[in-house]
């Protein structure tokens, strides 16, 4: 737990959660913006991930149109001893903006109930019970009840009409759906079904048969009072959550207390070795980034990244989030370059309803959803001067006020930004204040481009042919030496983002089981990297220039076809010369 901020709230979610590996049943039980906790009912112990195991996630929010995919640890799993295995998932990345869609659910979800049978006038006080504290959903029927609990976020059901079978009927339905949920690997109904608040006409001796049962919360009677709806569905709401939580933490306890049986009676083992995010990071630069990146990590200090397009610096930044205390807390990326200032201000700071046009909803904006962890801004030379004063007062003072807002919030936010360019350079050019320079300046790290540490490249590459591998189901065999020299000479001007793209057009291309080669590098990689090789052998000026020009002609050849007028236009030569000089270089015969 952090020692900065408490731990992200859970909340109870039901839904269905897709898995790989595969774990069939798997449903989502609650979820915080840091981890998910899951129940599913595989066929063994071996099936599907095990603790320690990454996971990769999928599933759906419920009220809106948005998808999560995610990739996570398991943490914890734990067999029942029945159908049922229950996991903890601890989120350490999301695609794409997946993270804050997540972050900013959770922020904005307010209590869901499901409302059945009421009347015009019934739903009338309702709404106006329930304003400003939940969302209320009206079915009228049986069906369309049962689709909106599906949803697996309403806390309580309120069932309403004058009709007592139509009502008894449906609670009595909703207790058999339960038991089958139970049997089929689901967690007792009890803590996860939605509390039914009872509102409609009943016998005596019926409701206390179903209060005996645990199937009725609450019974309020026909038409019972705004305020006695209203706190019946908030006690439902922090009743069904307490409960679920219970039963998380029983099982973990449960689980804990197994495993530590199980460790008192094994002899330890290795350690782990290191994480994804720290392959190619073993040349002499790196290691001294990655010194400089552990002594600063710990501490609340502005870190400034600067270093080349794609050399991995939101890599550094993830770093330094899961080494300082606040690894388990939300950390939010936004790249400056990519909005308009206005946009950009919103995304950062939120904004109010109303505040502009198409603002139809307060947004809490980035600080806020990172609270108690890390904002990392990428980029950060492409804000304006009005948007990096404001930047500022948020550093020194941790107070951001929404767009249109009046109301200031606190936060606490370890701020990393990264640079493509020297901010001082960018101070003295008049492009970037001096005031939030010096302020983001108290740690710089400068990272190497990939062109200055060779050594890496082979590592890298290996590690992106495995990706690649699995994520495009190829099965490339390895690299050949002369692509590993080939790759280990070349500059590399996008750095690792373009090491990483060859390399994902290299797998996509090969054929099953085929050793990457030459033929699947693109011609530029290919027309590049010999002419350094070349250049760095032995021999004199005259003989090097040779070479060179004879691996450029033999390239131009290839991609045209071997037609030689084509060539020469390609090389910009006359296709005399170069006919002459493809003669002397045994590359090209006339007819």
């Amino acid at each position: 737990m952090s020692a900065y901020a408490p731990r992200s709230e859970r909340k109870p979610l039901y839904v269905k959660v897709v898995t790989q590996p595969a774990l069939p049943g798997c449903w989502a039980v609650n979820i915080s913006e840091t981890g998910i906790g899951l129940i599913a009912t595989p066929r063994g112990p071996q099936e599907g991930p095990r603790e320690g195991e990454s996971v990769e996630l999928s599933f759906s929010l419920p009220d809106s149109n948005e998808h999560i995919r995610a990739r996570g640890d398991v943490r914890w799993r734990h067999e029942s001893g029945g159908a049922v295995t229950a996991l903890g998932v601890f989120f350490h990345s999301f695609e794409g903006s997946d993270g804050v869609k997540l972050a900013r659910y959770l922020t904005t979800a307010r209590l869901q109930v499901v409302v059945v049978f009421a009347s015009e006038e019934e739903a009338r006080d309702i709404r106006a019970a329930l304003e400003g504290q939940a969302v209320p959903h009206f079915a009228a029927s049986a069906e369309e009840a049962h689709a909106l609990l599906a949803r697996g976020d309403a806390a309580a059901l309120l069932v309403c009409g004058q009709e007592e079978a139509r009502a008894l009927t449906l609670v009595e339905g909703l207790a058999t759906a339960s038991t089958d949920v139970e049997l089929s690997g689901a967690v007792p109904p009890s803590d996860l079904a939605s509390r039914i608040i009872y509102c409609a006409p009943a016998a005596p001796e019926r409701l206390v048969a179903l209060f005996n049962a645990g199937l009725v919360f609450r019974a309020l009677g026909e038409s019972p009072s705004r305020e006695a709806v209203r706190q019946a569905v908030l006690q439902a709401g922090r009743e069904r959550g307490v409960r679920t939580e219970q039963w998380r933490m029983t099982l973990e306890l449960e689980r804990n207390l197994l495993r530590e049986r199980a460790l008192s009676q094994a002899r330890p083992t290795e350690p782990g070795g290191r994480g994804e995010e720290e392959v190619g990071l073993r040349s002499a630069a790196m290691q001294r980034v990655m010194e400089m990146v552990r002594q600063v990590a710990p501490h609340r200090v502005a870190v400034l990244l600067q270093g080349e397009t794609g050399t991995g610096k939101e890599v550094l930044a993830r770093i330094v989030h899961r080494l300082s205390g606040r690894g388990e807390l939300p950390l939010v990326v936004q790249d400056c370059g990519a909005l308009t200032e206005t946009l950009l201000e919103s995304e950062l700071f939120g904004h109010v309803k109303g505040a502009f046009t198409n603002a139809v909803a307060d947004h809490p904006g980035l600080f806020v959803l990172a609270n108690g962890g890390t904002i990392f801004l990428d980029e950060i030379e492409n804000t304006t001067p009005n948007l990096q004063a404001k930047l500022l007062r948020v550093l020194e003072t941790g107070d951001v006020r929404p767009v249109g807002g009046t109301q200031v919030r606190h936060v606490d936010v370890r701020v990393l930004a990264a640079s493509n360019k020297d901010l001082g350079e960018e101070v003295r050019a008049g492009r970037f204040r001096s005031d939030l320079f010096y302020r983001l300046n108290s740690f710089t790290i400068d990272i190497p481009p990939l062109r200055e540490r060779p050594e890496d490249v082979p590592e890298l590459a290996r590690y992106f042919l495995h990706v690649f591998n699995r994520v495009l189901r190829r099965s490339a065999s390895g690299m050949s030496q002369d692509v590993e020299d080939m790759l280990r000479s070349y500059p590399w001007p996008g750095n690792v983002r373009e090491l990483r793209n060859v390399l994902e057009r290299a797998v996509l291309l090969s054929r099953p089981g085929e050793v990457v080669s030459r033929r699947l590098l693109p011609p530029s990689l290919v027309t590049v990297s010999p002419a350094r090789n070349e250049l760095a052998g032995d021999g004199s000026l005259r003989a090097r220039l040779e070479r060179v020009e004879r691996e450029l002609i033999r390239e131009a050849l290839e991609r045209h076809g071997g037609v030689l007028r084509r060539a020469a236009v390609a090389l910009g030569m006359d296709p005399v010369t170069l006919g002459r000089r493809a003669r002397r270089h045994g590359l090209w015969k006339s007819d």
